[in-house]
């Protein structure tokens, strides 16, 4: 199930799903360690002698954001029960705290009881054995911990109703079940499988309203969590809200980006995008694919990794809208994992060691390495697309030999001797080893960025890299181009697992729009045209729902056989990938509005809060596989900078003026 709001500060990630249940709870860094794995933290309310929780039938549910921020706005109706309750959710931007401020108004005219409860399903470390949770009664709070992680619960007044408890231990199913007459039994202390439930007991004047609060503080000792817990009773959650909404509006409209040539629906998703965007992204620069844990139930893995690719491409979507501090952690991130020889391997996790991977180390009885070489690649494309915009002298300066050298020397060697291509690596969808276009173009690009680099740094290797570049690029042209199709190849690829042998892929696949996007070709070459032209004819999914597929008959999360008409599910990085060639087209002002055409269907196939997901249902429009992925975010942000740019280049063609950026007198002396 999708998580459709997820709340971070970096540190701390908590997910929910589309019933309000956490499901995900990071820390200490985003994506590591998950201490829910996926298992609910449920929400329950008892009024009037009948207890519901949350997901059961009755509940109308609105999980919102509030404008600009990463505190949530979440509507709650239950016309049965005659409650309506409130819920704003936020990690603080300060310290590693949880918390939701709650407002439960009574529908009815006459005072009730009302009693509200949180339940903590944890697997700390990831894994239920060991753990230990208590009642502290000095601090009135409920205390969950094992090893150097502590998870210390609290409600406004402390904790007067607890329950503490095994779970999945014989017939003991959990302390959510001792919520379920409306009280709990105040137990005060288990070891083992364990979880807890507080529970909140109020009277609600008739017609009238209940405010309080609920949090939970996370720290490697008990001292810290105490010390936390100290901060929001003297502080109160209401002051960390305020500030905590304030510092996100602040981060996400610092650069003040006249965004007037959008609709506001385009404008609210491209702020929308970049809060999600930093949601996945460690403090220590780790940029995470996807934290949705429910994808473990088919694959027993996750996207809680790094992937070199996936986290440049974004890094170089945040470059564009100006936020250089998140993407210089990055770049030193994977300064200090890049490989001796200068690769980098398939994923990594977010404190850096290697991840998972399915890529073997051999085929047909011989070694080969198990790379993407586009991971490397686009390393090197976006730390120049860094540097040409932010132009960071010393900062560069300390990557160029760890990284930049590193890197473009590995490109340079990796290659056939004789064709000049990159030597067979695997695809960016994972899928298939051999000599992609996509692969080509981005080695290509991390070449030319090379070259730039060592220009500018007056390093002999400028001439090495320069002409390994010119010789990708031919060959690209030579290999890769079929003249009977008129269009370029996917790939030259082995077809079996146990075979060195290449053979032509004429699969018309949604990645060779890197043809123009990394700067190989430009996008009135007649080549790339005529690829672009049977990208749309044989990817768009012909269904009420339309959206570009990844490639013909594509069997990942597929809904149906693959078909002419449904060559697979749609994707939103690959349809907007359409709208990058349409913008770059683009000669009025008139043609790029028709190409928002593409973001509006990403719009319409985003949740009520705003989130996206990988890929969506071509019958139905919900999301697939996971949400949110932080790519399609970031393609979101990167096609609304290339969108304003355009605009500004246009507009200079006719005399007019268009600046990037309003004037501001907020931060003038």
């Amino acid at each position: 199930m999708p998580r459709d709001i997820p709340v971070s500060n970096g540190k701390v990630l908590v997910c929910f799903d589309r019933e309000y249940q956490i499901k995900d709870f990071y820390f200490p860094h985003v994506g590591q360690e998950n201490h829910a794995g996926g298992y609910a933290f449920r929400f329950g309310i008892w009024v009037d002698g009948s207890f519901t929780w949350i997901t059961d039938a009755g509940w109308h549910k609105e999980l919102k954001y509030r404008p600009d921020t990463l505190v949530t706005e979440v509507l709650l109706r239950n016309e049965h029960l005659g409650l309506e309750i409130i819920c704003n959710d936020f990690i603080d931007y300060y310290y590693d705290i949880y918390a939701r401020s709650l407002n439960v108004k009574n529908l009815r005219d006459y005072e009730r009881d009302v009693h509200v409860f949180f339940h903590h399903d944890y697997r700390i470390y990831g894994s239920e054995v060991g753990d230990t949770a208590f009642y502290e009664p000095y601090l009135k709070a409920v205390v969950h911990y094992k090893g150097s992680r502590y998870f210390l619960s609290c409600l406004s007044d402390g904790v007067e109703h607890y329950s503490i408890g095994s779970k999945a231990i014989g017939a003991s199913e959990g302390t959510w079940r001792d919520a379920e007459d409306g009280y709990l039994q105040n137990t005060p202390i288990t070891q083992g499988s364990v979880d807890s439930t507080v529970g909140k007991f109020f009277r609600i004047e008739p017609n009238g309203s209940y405010s309080f609060d609920y949090w939970i503080c996370c720290g490697k000792t008990i001292d810290e969590v105490n010390e936390l817990n100290g901060q929001m009773v003297a502080g109160g959650t209401a002051s960390r809200l305020e500030l905590t909404d304030q510092y996100w509006k602040l981060w996400v409209n610092k650069e003040n980006f006249d965004l007037s040539p959008l609709p506001d629906w385009a404008q609210t998703l491209f702020k929308r995008s970049l809060l999600v965007v930093r949601t996945q992204i460690d403090n220590d620069g780790a940029i995470l694919a996807a934290n949705d844990s429910d994808i473990q139930a088919t694959y027993k893995d996750h996207y809680s990794y790094l992937w070199p690719r996936d986290g440049a491409l974004v890094a170089q979507a945040l470059d564009q809208a100006r936020y250089e501090s998140v993407t210089q952690k990055f770049f030193t991130f994977v300064a200090n994992i890049i490989s001796p020889e200068g690769y980098f391997l398939h994923k990594y996790n977010p404190e850096g060691s290697v991840a998972s991977s399915w890529h073997p180390w051999v085929r047909a009885g011989k070694y080969q390495l198990p790379i993407q070489e586009d991971e490397t690649a686009l390393v090197l494309w976006a730390l120049w697309e860094h540097f040409r915009i932010h132009r960071e002298v010393e900062f560069v300066r300390r990557l160029y030999k760890p990284l930049i050298r590193r890197a473009a020397d590995f490109l340079v060697s990796y290659r056939d001797p004789e064709t000049h291509l990159p030597l067979p690596s695997f695809d960016l969808w994972e899928e298939r080893k051999g000599v992609m276009t996509f692969t080509c173009c981005t080695v290509e690009a991390g070449l030319r960025a090379a070259a730039n680099f060592a220009k500018a740094f007056g390093d002999s290797k400028y001439h090495d890299y320069l002409e390994a570049a010119g010789q990708v690029k031919e060959a690209i042209k030579t290999h890769l181009y079929d003249r009977n199709l008129g269009r370029y190849l996917r790939g030259l690829v082995h077809p079996t697992d146990n075979t060195l042998e290449l053979f032509p892929d004429s699969t018309v696949d949604a990645s060779l729009y890197a043809l123009f996007r990394f700067g190989t070709f430009t996008v009135d070459d007649p080549f790339v045209k005529s690829t672009m032209q049977a990208y749309k004819q044989y990817l768009w999914v012909q269904t009420e729902v339309g959206g570009i597929a990844r490639y013909q008959y594509d069997y990942y999360h597929t809904q149906c056989v693959p078909s002419e008409k449904v060559p697979g599910n749609p994707w939103i990085i690959c349809t907007l990938w359409l709208m990058m060639e349409e913008i770059l087209s683009a000669e009025t002002e008139q043609d790029l509005l028709e190409s928002l055409k593409y973001l509006e269907w990403v719009k319409n196939h985003a949740s009520p809060s705003g989130v996206l997901a990988e890929q969506v249902n071509p019958f139905n429009g919900r999301p697939l596989s996971v949400a949110p992925l932080t790519w399609s975010h970031a393609t979101v942000v990167e096609v609304v900078m290339m969108y304003l740019r355009r605009v500004r280049e246009l507009r200079a063609k006719r005399g007019v003026v268009y600046r990037l950026h309003k004037p501001s007198k907020e931060f003038s002396d």
